[in-house]
């Protein structure tokens, strides 16, 4: 379900050649260079400028790590159960699970605020190419171009912030190819206003994860607020109850997270070589401490559950992305299209002066990656609390820096939102927090050894449970007003304190920051200079033609509502409530196919016909979820909520015979709003009945 990164994590025949015309429904465009063409000859159809502004105004991006779209004039926002699911956990208790049980806010006075949640709505777009560039003109090493470029960013988006007070972000597209600074309108009012049982929206569990058929309800909706009231969303997309039909041809506006379908050969082997071997074994170890932390009894188990859920989720997704990166006709594909690429920029002297030698210097950093990569997976303690201590620290000591010279995250137009998440009043588990630790520092020693410089600091002599236990027993830091004591008091506040935790964080800090450095010099500096290398290449040899990797940034995927073959037969287009229940008797109601008890005993109230969830050829990967799918009309036909196990390798490659989008169906939703959680209110507002 729910394709995530870490850290730029997600099988099939097939690879994106930039040199040939790009296959089936493949795309992931930027709204500022539309398939235009693509969509006027296959489906005779073409968006108008109005159109794309509408969409593009429609939709939003959720700091959670997913997409949504408003669907009434009134700031209802519709997302995915599980990309709400972080702000149902941290408003749940003992006593009130929303995650498990759901929630339904019949008056605008019963709607829940959401601790920590950030909306984005892409305001404005501007190409700022010829400025960054100019800014490297002068770089003699790959380190002084790094610092230039860090520097012009960060003044561009300090800029635009003051004078627009928009949030700035300089995207990179193209490798480097292209700059441009997206402007957001933020909210941070943000309420819960409906989920369904977590049971129903994630129906079948970890087996039928990036399958299908499924059956899942997985929508949430928010309202969004400014100034104490319901934002007027003059821009929305109308509901079409009806929902998305057979071979229609629908489009999915949303935020992909990241995808390296341009990367070089070196890139994917070592990711196939190191990176992900070492996360799916982080990810395990992590899923085990805190399976044996919910065994422990119902509140423990209530607490660990998210994220277990979230863990699981990148399992599946990695072995996906693992199995397609060992496949040896996908890298063979990948290698003969990078000869291809590379012999035609050889082939042109004045490409191959400038441009020539970006293949070697990003082969010649990743060895030099590979000598450090172990440390970047197990310097860890996976502790919330751990993480909060490191933020003040370098908080502190940032802020006081010229802005482009900060670490990455706390730039001046960085910092509303940094301030959000660090005071943030979500619950922090301290008996949940000393079992990850302890996890974390255990497979450390085991990895590392215990004369690691890492794994010294924080036990300090002393076994990995004593050491969590005392940093977790011993820390402030759950309370977020003493975060915000600390950070108000600057650096002498921090260098003052006697919190075991920031205290740790200070002694861990000159190591932290040489690694960064480190990274900096002899990694990103080099694989940033080439990439730019890259993206002009691409850009000389082919144009403007294709679209560039996915950066969690508004993009347009077009395609068509179609079913696939499947284990020698055929995944039908669409799933029904028939199938719902068919497939929880088929398990006699047990495990992960057993029904919330309203489903059970409200089942005649449906119309059992009517479509839940269908497949599309759309082009998607992690990020995507909680995208509206649209038709023609701009109307609201399905919520992207998955991807099926086909479209795994989906980071490097697309095909279209069998890579399908998983969506739930409005006919689906609306019929479960109307006629088995009582919500004629939201019903009305959705539909404008």
């Amino acid at each position: 379900m729910h394709k995530s990164k870490l850290p730029v994590l997600l099988s099939c025949v097939g690879a994106l050649s930039i040199s040939v015309a790009l296959r089936a429904d493949e795309g992931m465009w930027t709204f500022d260079n539309p398939p235009v063409k693509q969509l006027q000859e296959k489906y005779h159809f073409t968006p108008t400028q109005e159109w794309l502004d509408h969409v593009r105004l429609s939709c939003v991006r959720l700091n959670d790590g997913g997409s949504g779209s408003f669907v009434s004039p009134h700031g209802l926002l519709l997302t995915n159960h599980h990309v709400a699911r972080g702000q149902l956990q941290k408003n749940s208790t003992a006593e009130h699970d929303y995650v498990k049980n759901g929630f339904f806010a019949a008056t605008s006075e019963e709607e829940i605020k959401s601790p920590d949640l950030e909306v984005n709505v892409l305001a404005a777009m501007e190409d700022i190419t010829p400025r960054v560039l100019a800014a490297l003109k002068g770089a003699k090493t790959p380190e002084e171009e790094f610092a230039k470029r860090k520097t012009v960013i960060a003044d561009i988006e300090r800029e635009s912030l003051q004078k627009t007070g928009l949030r700035s972000d300089v995207v990179t597209l193209y490798q480097g190819g292209e700059y441009w600074l997206y402007r957001y309108k933020k909210y941070t009012d943000v309420r819960i206003v409906f989920a369904p049982e977590d049971q129903i929206a994630f129906f079948g569990g970890d087996p039928d994860n990036f399958t299908y058929p499924r059956y899942d309800l997985d929508m949430a909706l928010f309202r969004v607020y400014e100034n104490g009231k319901p934002i007027d969303s003059k821009d929305y997309l109308k509901w079409n109850p009806k929902g998305a039909g057979d071979n229609e041809l629908v489009f999915v506006p949303g935020h992909p997270g990241s995808t390296q379908r341009l990367d070089t050969v070196a890139q994917l082997e070592f990711e196939r070589d190191m990176i992900e071997p070492n996360i799916l074994k982080l990810l395990k170890n992590r899923i085990a401490v805190l399976k044996q932390y919910s065994a422990l009894g119902a509140e423990q188990e209530r607490q660990a559950a998210s994220n277990i859920f979230g863990l699981e989720n990148s399992v599946k997704a990695i072995e996906g992305r693992y199995e397609g990166l060992l496949d040896k006709s996908v890298m063979a594909k990948k290698q003969k299209d990078e000869e291809e690429f590379k012999a035609k920029v050889m082939s042109n002297p004045e490409w191959r002066q400038a441009y020539g030698g970006a293949w070697d210097a990003i082969a010649e950093a990743t060895k030099k990656e590979a000598t450090r990569a172990r440390q970047q997976f197990y310097h860890s303690t996976d502790s919330q609390l751990g993480g909060i201590g490191a933020q003040i620290v370098d908080y502190v000591a940032e802020i006081k820096k010229p802005d482009g010279e900060r670490l990455p995250g706390y730039h001046e137009a960085q910092l509303d939102s940094l301030r959000q998440r660090l005071f943030s009043r979500a619950p922090i588990y301290p008996g949940m927090e000393i079992a990850r630790m302890t996890g974390a520092l255990e497979l450390g020693v085991a990895e590392l050894g215990p004369d690691d410089p890492f794994i010294k600091i924080v036990l300090d002599g002393r076994s990995p449970k004593d050491a969590a236990t005392a940093l977790v027993s011993g820390t402030k830091l759950a309370d977020a007003a003493f975060r915000k004591t600390l950070v108000d008091g600057g650096e002498a506040a921090v260098a003052a304190s006697g919190d075991p935790m920031i205290v740790l964080q200070r002694k861990l800090d000159p190591l932290r920051r040489e690694a960064i450095k480190w990274n900096e010099d002899n990694v990103e500096s080099v694989e940033q200079e080439a990439g730019e290398k890259l993206g002009k290449a691409r850009f000389a040899a082919f144009g403007k033609t294709t679209y560039p990797d996915a950066t969690f940034t508004l993009r347009l995927s077009y395609g068509q509502v179609q079913g696939y073959p499947m284990n020698g037969t055929k995944a039908p287009y669409k799933t029904t409530f028939f199938g719902l229940f068919d497939r929880a008797n088929s398990f006699d109601f047990d495990g992960p196919f057993y029904l919330p008890s309203r489903y059970k005993e409200n089942r005649d109230k449906l119309d059992l016909a009517t479509p839940l969830d269908f497949v599309t050829t759309n082009d998607i990967i992690g990020g995507n979820s909680g995208s509206p799918v649209i038709n023609r009309n701009a109307e609201v036909v399905g919520l992207i909520f998955d991807g099926n196990i086909e479209s795994l390798v989906g980071d490097f490659v697309y095909d279209g015979t069998a890579n399908r989008a998983v969506a739930v169906h409005t006919g689906g939703m609306t019929e479960a709003l109307r006629k088995l959680y009582g919500t004629g209110r939201l019903v009305q507002e959705l539909t404008g009945e």
